[in-house]
Parts: C-alpha cells; structure tokens; sequence
C-alpha cells in the first residue's frame, strides 16, 4: 500500500506528499475541496487527465484537512494504491431513488461481491437523509462488514453540496468504494466531547429528520428561546448547540444537528432522523472535551495495529465543531497527529454529518458533532498467515 497527496491552492497545486505513485497506476484518488473549486477549475477533469487509470472520488466540504492542518478554499487530495486489496466505486443520484433507505440497499448491493471487507461512503449532504441512507446500507449488511463515511458540506452556508465518482461532481450524488480481500487492515474510531444539560423532553411530533413539536410545543420555537440571541443567525448557530436524541428503549443515543429551518411550517430540518417519542436534550460545546474527543476517536481507531501505526488515516469532523474551535481548529487535527505521528499520512475534510459504528463490531449509524476517523493499512500476505 501506497500513499501520497497532493493541495490545490489558488490555481494550481501546491504541495505534494508521500510515496512516488505512477501516473498509470490503477489507483484510488479521494479528493476533498471547497464547493466552487470543486466547479470552477475543474478538478475532476485536472485529477482524471493526470491519473488517468484511477478511480476518483470528490466531494465538497465545510473546510479540508491536509496532514494536521484545516483550511478553506482548497482541494486536498489522496491518492492510494493498494498493491493486494481490490476496489470498486460506484454512485448513483437520490433523484433516482424513493428515498434514501432504498438509495442505501441499492448502493450496497452494486458492491456485495466475494471478498468485500470494508465500505467507504461519501454522500451528498444537502438532499440525502443521512441516517435513513445508512439504515439502508445496514439493512444489506448480513456479513457485518465495517462501514465508515461522511456527507459533503457547504461550508456554513447549508444551500447545496455535490460529489462527485469518475466524473463531474453533482448535487444529490452518493458515491460508495468496496474493499475486496483479506489483506486490508480497517480501524475506527468516533467521539464527539459535547456536554449535555437541562431535562429531558419529549419529543411529539416529527416526521423522519423534520422535528415540529417537543411537549406539545413549537420546536422551532422553543429552540428559539433556547438560542436567545444567536436565534437570528439560525440555522447557521444550532450548529454549536446540538440535539441529544436518545431511542425511547433507552437502547439506543445519537446527537442531531440542524441543517436548515422551515418557519411557514415551523419546523427544523436534522441532517438524520429525528424519531416521535424519542427523547431530546440540549448540548452546548466544551473546548477542551472537543479536542479531548478527537484524541480519544484517534486512539480508538489504532486497536487493532498493535506495535504499529496505519498507513493512512481518513478523518471526518463536523463542521459545528470548526465553529466552536474556531482560530484553535487546527488544535483538533494537531491533537490526532500526536497520537499517530509522521508514520501516518492524514487527509478528511469537515462535513455535515459522519458514518461510522460507535463501537467495533456494530452497525453503523449517522453520527453528528463528532470526530471520527478510519485508518487503513494493507497487510503482506505472509502478515496474514502469520
């Protein structure tokens, strides 16, 4: 297994990094920019004229991670060539779906061949229900692979995000990478660091990731009162104060984000569902539990590379968090980098939402306000018999 990268900065790019790959290698590329980057220079076309064997899969982000560092208006770029693990990439188009649960079953269909070990998801985060495209990935899942992801964002301003897979990127496109074999070696790990407070109230009336009523009242307009005077910047300012959602069998807790509001219809639009008789909770952040999460989500994701470090390591951080830490954002991506230092080559980009089981061995689910992150490292075939 290969890693290098590569930015794109005003115009050109500007840095690379990493191991010598091949020009006509059959390599994986994952490229993560700004929205009008992404558009404007065409960088589909500048990555597909210079690895013009690779799979290559873009998505528009709320800020990109080179290394330990976060910036804006970028595209940073990975590209990966595994020397004994096949991949696949496929995507299709939420317009071309029912909806976003079926949408997931038929992604996880295209890929469910003989071998497949791991799946990396990238979706559109604007028109895509996030958690219902997961339930659909799941719903498929007999085998229980690992499966780990993100949506694209839009910075902060929340009107449209595209992805893109071997072509243009496009709004409402979900892209989806299987891993085939025995030799890859997949980790991860996802914090969030929030702290919760007030009493739980109920939620009663939503319908799938639009909320309208909690005790009977307005939601919208009891999360106005809430925000006080950061309610004029909604929905832009309920990303630093995200709902706790936990299941009414107390089995199972999620944190929720806003994605847009509607104040005809006095509702919040959640980048996952929001469940009727759920219960509900306010979060406020907590720097430095933030940046604690991330350490936590980097030390989670190496449990399985005992005596040594990944290859590489794939992060996907939620934009309410680049809010919160705002100048100290490269805190959270400094913090990741002690734990896997120089031997680890580090690329993500910050989302509006992140995929990811809570635990090993679970099913994944739609996470939001957290850190999570997924390393990768390609084992030799006499690693795998020994």
């Amino acid at each position: 297994m290969k890693v290098a990268q590569m930015l794109y900065s005003d115009g050109r790019f500007i840095l690379e990094s990493g191991e010598r790959i091949p020009r006509d290698a059959k390599a994986l590329i994952l490229a993560f920019g700004d929205k009008q980057v992404l558009m404007a220079d065409d960088i589909y076309g500048q990555l597909s004229a210079r690895f013009f064997n690779s799979d290559i899969v873009l998505c528009s982000t709320a800020g990109e991670i080179y290394d330990d560092t976060v910036l804006d208006e970028t595209v940073s770029v990975c590209i990966i060539l595994f020397e004994q693990t096949a991949t696949k990439t496929v995507s299709i188009n939420i317009a071309d779906h029912s909806n976003s649960y079926e949408a997931g079953r038929a992604l996880f269909g295209s890929l469910n061949m003989n071998g497949l070990c791991y799946m990396l998801i990238i979706s559109d985060g604007s028109l895509v229900n996030g958690s219902e495209l997961v339930r659909g990935l799941e719903q498929e899942n007999n085998r229980k692979i690992p499966i780990t992801g993100g949506l694209a964002g839009d910075g902060d301003k929340f009107i449209s995000t595209i992805v893109g897979c071997n072509g243009p990127p496009q709004h409402g496109a979900i892209a989806a990478i299987g891993f085939y074999g025995s030799n890859l070696q997949v980790g991860h790990g996802s914090m969030g660091g929030w702290d919760i407070f007030g009493p739980e109230k109920r939620v009663t009336r939503s319908v799938s990731n639009r909320l309208f009523e909690i005790d009977h009242k307005s939601a919208l307009e009891l999360y106005k009162q809430y925000l006080g005077r950061y309610a004029d910047e909604l929905p832009r300012s309920a990303l630093l104060f995200p709902l706790y959602v936990r299941s009414d069998d107390n089995c199972d807790s999620v944190v929720r984000t806003i994605l847009s509001i509607d104040n005809d219809e006095q509702s919040m639009i959640f980048a996952g569902d929001i469940p009727e008789g759920a219960y509900v909770r306010f979060m406020k952040a907590n720097f430095d539990k933030i940046i604690d999460a991330a350490t936590s989500a980097a030390n989670k994701s190496l449990v399985k590379f005992t005596g040594k470090k990944p290859k590489l390591a794939l992060l996907i951080s939620c934009v309410g968090r680049k809010l919160i830490l705002g100048s100290r954002i490269d805190e959270e991506t400094e913090a990741v980098k002690e734990i896997f230092g120089n031997e680890t080559i580090l690329t993500g980009f910050y989302s509006y939402g992140e995929i990811s089981p809570v635990t090993e061995n679970n099913p994944c689910a739609l996470q939001n306000q957290t850190m999570t992150i997924t390393t990768f490292t390609e084992e030799t075939d006499q690693d795998v018999l020994s």
